[in-house]
This record gives structure tokens, C-alpha cells and sequence, in this order.
């Protein structure tokens, strides 16, 4: 039986099945590719940053008032869990579509805790950790399939998901001045 053109799912827009299939072949004829990444952060004032990625709109990253901000968009960390939960969710969409599931409801909750007492290394920089220390990731998702392979998919995607394994591995990082 052939499949559909388009696979779609119970509560979001259709994605190319065919489409997908392309992406899985070209991954694997050349598993070693690498494409990099790039985006330019530009300070707008205070701690407000316009972040220009490929030519989409600038991505607006700002600190509440409590950490001095104007408040007007998320934070750089909660900019990065946001980051965590969209690629949990692309990684759910796109492996229940790839094994025939038709999805319902998906929703990815995060929080994070970390110690901010350093203040970006002008406060208390005495011995802790910098950054989150704890995530903790809830998903609600249903498909039209038993919870015991919706629970696997989790997994199987945690292990396959780029940001996740940014998150909780070494990353290799160099910053220079110009």
C-alpha cells in the first residue's frame, strides 16, 4: 500500500511524508555531514538582543526586570529551554509521522533550575555551578497508538534530538574577540 503525500496528524498542520523520507535518505547516504549553524546577536540596549538567523525576522532576547531587563521577550535561558522543547516536539512530530501515527495533542513542558547568584560573573562567584543544573522535561502527547510506544518514542527521540544532546554533553566552544 502506498502512503499518503502528506501525513497528517489529529491536531497539527500536515508534514510531507515524502518530504521526511528524503531527509532520512540523504542522512543516510552521508551520516558524517555537518551543516553549520549561524546567528548574529546585536545589542539594542540594556539587555535586549536582536538575533538575526538565515533572513527570518529578528529572534528578540531580553532579561525580566528583576534581572534589570525591559521584560519585552523570553530571557537567553528560557530562550534555550524553549530551543529544548521545540526540537523534543520536531523530533516527536516527525517520528510519529515516519511510523505511521496520527498524533492528537502534543505538548512539551520544561523547567530548569539554576543559580543565578553570580549575576553573568559580577555577583557571587564563589564555587557553584553556572547554568542549569537541573531540566526536567513533561510530555503529553496522544496518538493513535498504546501509551507503552508513545513512552518509547520519548526515549527514542531524547537520545536523537541535537539540542537535548547540547544540553547534556560537552560542547565544544571557542569565543574570540574580533
Amino acid at each position: 500500500m502506498s502512503q499518503p503525500a502528506t501525513a497528517l496528524t489529529g491536531c497539527l498542520a500536515p508534514i510531507s511524508k515524502d518530504g521526511l523520507d528524503d531527509l532520512i535518505a540523504k542522512g543516510k547516504a552521508d551520516p558524517k555531514a555537518v551543516k553549520t549553524l549561524k546567528c548574529k546577536t546585536v545589542a539594542e540596549g540594556r539587555f535586549r538582543h536582536a538575533n538575526y538567523i538565515r533572513n527570518l525576522e529578528p529572534y528578540i532576547v531580553d532579561e525580566p526586570p528583576g534581572l534589570l531587563g525591559d521584560d519585552t521577550a523570553p530571557n537567553p535561558s528560557e530562550a534555550s529551554l524553549a530551543a529544548l522543547g521545540s526540537c523534543v516536539a520536531v523530533g516527536l512530530h516527525a517520528n510519529a509521522v515516519a511510523r505511521g501515527i496520527q498524533v492528537f495533542k502534543l505538548e512539551v513542558e520544561l523547567e530548569g533550575d539554576l543559580n543565578i547568584t553570580a549575576v553573568w560573573g559580577t555577583g557571587d562567584t564563589s564555587e557553584k555551578p553556572v547554568g542549569f543544573t537541573d531540566v526536567r522535561i513533561i510530555v503529553d502527547m496522544e496518538g493513535d497508538c498504546p501509551k507503552e510506544e508513545i513512552d518509547a518514542l520519548v526515549q527514542h527521540v531524547i537520545q536523537w534530538s541535537p539540542v537535548f544532546n547540547t544540553f547534556s554533553r560537552p560542547v565544544n566552544m571557542v569565543a574570540e574577540t574580533k
